[in-house]
């Protein structure tokens, strides 16, 4: 019998270092993926369809919502942007601990469709810091951080919906807290009985 992975929800605001350090847990737990999302907006150059995004036509992007394939979506502008069900149960299924990388309101609709995911909530140490990170950018005029930052305080509200809470101020050290939360999870009682069957009944037997 194959372990059963967990489904995993990470949010953050905007500048917070949620994507660095799913990055970084990645690159580290090959127990690990991450989802691709739906969208139906376009190809941008440099990007490739089924690792960065799955591009489909809006007219199938639809129909998958009717059919109730996606475990959350939503819409920004005029694209949609939704996860697959079918492929997370798939993955999780198999063995692996699936992270989507979304937002209060779609870690919402997914606690409602997998109450069992485990939800993680990444804040940055201070305002200061934040708008810092989104100035060191370099990208963005004063107007837009500031919007930006309006968005994050909104986001950031929505952390006491969360099981586990991160404050990234060393990167390092948020890390190995996040790694934590996955290394308790996979440590269970449940999931080492299923792990360690063989361990277990050769020690309880001798």
């Amino acid at each position: 019998m194959n372990q059963l992975g967990t489904l995993y929800v990470i949010s953050a605001p905007s500048g917070a270092g949620k994507t660095s350090l799913v990055k970084a847990l990645l690159e580290q737990d090959r127990q690990v993926c991450v989802s691709v999302s739906h969208t139906t907006r376009d190809m941008r150059p440099g990007e490739v369809d089924g690792k960065d995004y799955n591009y489909v036509a809006m007219d199938q992007f639809n129909g998958m919502i009717e059919k109730g394939q996606f475990l959350e979506f939503a819409e920004v502008f005029t694209n949609k942007y939704g996860t697959s069900q079918i492929w997370v149960e798939q993955q999780l299924q198999q063995g692996m601990d699936v992270i989507l990388e979304i937002d209060w309101q779609g870690a919402q609709q997914v606690r409602r469709l997998m109450p069992d995911c485990v939800s993680v909530f990444i804040l940055p140490p201070s305002t200061a810091a934040l708008r810092e990170r989104l100035t060191g950018r370099g990208q963005d005029g004063e107007e837009v951080i500031n919007h930006r930052m309006s968005e994050a305080l909104s986001e950031m509200s929505h952390y006491n919906e969360y099981d586990f809470l991160i404050i990234n101020d060393q990167f390092e050290l948020a890390l190995q807290d996040l790694q934590a939360v996955f290394s308790a999870r996979r440590l269970e009682l449940s999931r080492q009985q299923i792990k360690q069957t063989a361990l277990l009944e050769g020690l309880l037997s001798a």
